[in-house]
Parts: structure tokens; sequence; C-alpha cells
């Protein structure tokens, strides 16, 4: 299955399962309305969050070049028409057969401007979570280079006598030990002017 197809299905489901329950709650609790739809906003977009997020970081370990990763705005864009599409019909289908209203009110409004704003509910979160997804995974493969063990690097290290200067005193006694990737440059002392 394509990843986008399965990240549009999985949504829709959450979609319609989100909104069923808030039809069902809003029976139960009518005066509670703006605080339920509020709750199910926030369902949609959190998942839309999370699996994006997850979506960047997977991306960034497994190319760290970006020009070479995967194309994620079109897959979640997909994954948001997904969502609009499919949601609006089961949507309107459950309404059609259940007892629950979910407060449908028409198909071709479902399919259209319904649509229209689970795919942005989809799509604007999940660029967000994707950016931070690719950051944090980017951040964190600093702090393990940045805090990487040298002393299981032999070429990186000094000898002991590395900072004792030769009797010219213009260059370290053992320049063997220097290498371009050195993570520090030894300079030459300077004796101060009297």
């Amino acid at each position: 299955m394509k990843p986008w197809l399965l990240r549009g299905l999985g949504l829709a489901l959450v979609h319609v399962v989100v909104r069923v329950l808030l039809g069902a709650a809003l029976v139960q609790w009518p005066l509670q309305g703006s605080v339920l739809r509020w709750l199910g906003f926030a369902v949609v977009v959190i998942a839309a969050f999370v699996w994006a997020g997850l979506d960047g970081i997977r991306d960034h370990r497994a190319h760290p070049d970006p020009d070479e990763g995967a194309d994620l705005t079109m897959r979640w864009l997909a994954a948001g028409a997904v969502t609009g599409i499919v949601g609006g019909v089961l949507t309107w289908f459950v309404d059609t057969i259940a007892p629950v209203p979910v407060g449908v009110t028409s198909l071709f409004f479902e399919v259209t401007s319904g649509a229209a704003f689970t795919v942005l509910l989809v799509f604007l979160p999940a660029m967000a979570a994707v950016t931070l997804g690719r950051f944090f995974a980017r951040r964190s493969e600093r702090k393990a280079t940045k805090n990487d063990d040298w002393s299981v690097h032999r070429e990186h290290h000094a000898p002991a006598n590395a900072g004792a200067t030769s009797t010219a005193g213009a260059r370290p006694a053992d320049p063997a030990w220097r290498n371009d990737d050195a993570p520090t440059e030894i300079f030459p002392r300077i004796e101060p002017k009297q």
C-alpha cells in the first residue's frame, strides 16, 4: 500500500470515529458542545501531527541529506485529500444508517467544503510536524557527534608531550600526531615582549 494512502485511510478512520463519538456525546451533553468540538478537533490534529513528526524523524535518519529525502509534502497533501474525501463519505454513510446524529448536511457538502477543511486540518499540522521531526533528528545527530568518545580515535589525540615546545619554540615536539581532522589545533607559543 502506498504510504500516502495508508496515512489517509488511517486518519480518515480517526476522523470518522471522532465525529461519531462527538455526535453521541452531543446527545448526552448538549450544553458542552463547544468543548466537545474543540476536543474532537484536537484529536484529529494531534493524530496527524504525531504521525507526520515520526515520518520526519524517520526520513532524516534514512536520508541525512535533505535533497535525497522523501517528498513528505506531497505524501501528506495526498493523505489529507484521502482523509477529507473518504472521511466525508464514511461520515455521511454512518449518519445515513446509524441512529447517532453525526451532523452531516449532505454528501455534496462532505466531499467538497467538508473535505477541503479536513485536508487543511491534516496537511498544516503535518507539515509543521515534519519540519520539527527533521529538526529534532538533526539536533540529536549533532549531539551524538559532539559527545562522541574521542578516546577510541587514536589519531585525534596528542601524545603526552604535545604541549611542550621544541628548542626552536615554533612547533610541538612531535608533530606526527597532527591530522587535518584533529578536533583542536596547537598554535606555536608566543613569547611576551619585554
